[in-house]
Order: C-alpha cells, then sequence, then structure tokens
C-alpha cells in the first residue's frame, strides 16, 4: 500500500490524472455544444420561419390598418372643417337678416352713399409703386408693348 500511495503523489502521476480530466472535461463540453448546436439549430430555423410566415402574413393587413386609420383621421378632420364652415354661413345669414348690416356691407363694397354725403376714392400710392415694379408693366399703353414684344421677335 505504501508503493500506491507514493505512486498517487508523484509529479508525473498527477500531471497524468490532471490531463485526463482536463481532456475530459474538454471533450464534454464539446460534445454538449454540439448537442446543442445540433439541437437549436433544427428549433431555431423552424422558429425562424414561423416568425417570417407571421410577418409576411400580417404584413398587408396591419399597412391596410394603418391607411384606414389615417382615412379616418383625414375625415374626422374634414367634417370638423365642415361643421365649423356651417356655423360660419349660419352667423352669416343671422346677420344678414339685419338691415344696418345690409347698408353697411353696401357702403363698404359698392361705395354707395346716403343723400347729402360726399365720396372721396382714395388711391393708395404703395399699390400704385407695386404695379410699377410688376415685370412687364413698363408704363407703355398695352398696344406699344404688343408691337415691341413683335419687333423683338422678328430680330431674335
Amino acid at each position: 500500500m505504501a508503493g500506491k500511495d507514493r505512486d498517487r503523489f508523484s509529479t508525473a502521476t498527477r500531471l497524468r490524472l490532471l490531463g485526463e480530466q482536463t481532456a475530459a472535461r474538454v471533450y464534454r463540453s464539446q460534445n454538449r455544444r454540439q448537442a446543442r448546436r445540433s439541437r437549436l439549430t433544427g428549433r431555431a430555423a423552424f422558429l425562424a420561419l414561423i416568425v417570417c410566415s407571421l410577418v409576411v402574413a400580417l404584413a398587408y393587413p396591419m399597412r391596410q390598418y394603418i391607411s384606414q386609420r389615417d382615412q379616418i383621421a383625414e375625415q374626422e378632420r374634414l367634417s370638423q372643417e365642415a361643421r365649423e364652415r356651417t356655423e360660419e354661413l349660419r352667423d352669416e345669414k343671422a346677420r344678414l337678416k339685419d338691415d344696418a348690416y345690409i347698408r353697411r356691407l353696401a357702403r363698404q363694397h359698392l361705395h354707395y352713399v346716403l343723400p347729402g354725403e360726399t365720396a372721396y376714392t382714395v388711391i393708395d400710392p404703395d399699390a400704385a409703386e407695386e404695379r410699377r415694379g410688376e415685370p412687364g408693366a413698363t408704363g407703355q399703353p398695352w398696344h406699344s408693348n404688343l408691337w415691341d414684344g413683335v419687333d423683338s421677335a422678328d430680330r431674335g
């Protein structure tokens, strides 16, 4: 027994046992990884197939749903605008029944005056400047502009 104990504690024996244990652990872990990989590969492929099928199956209905929600929101907005416009027109209709409002509109838009009043029309100098600054407005009569255009086309 003493020889066996001595052999058990020798450096060579310890190194050999350590190498065998290490090799067993490495091979065991490799076998587990390979078994795990092969087991998960089929499952992963099946899971990926299911997920892709669901995505393809739900893509069109989801797009339709979102599109319809946008259309509903747009129609609700248009409906609200129509309600507001209807209220404005009802208010305008009620105002048009008032004679004083009609007189004010006639004086403002049609330049009506009451007997004994003098009407004046004031031309805004800024508006006249803006018209002169428009392209094509040279200050000449229209027929002069026309003949100038014909002459410049002949020269061209």
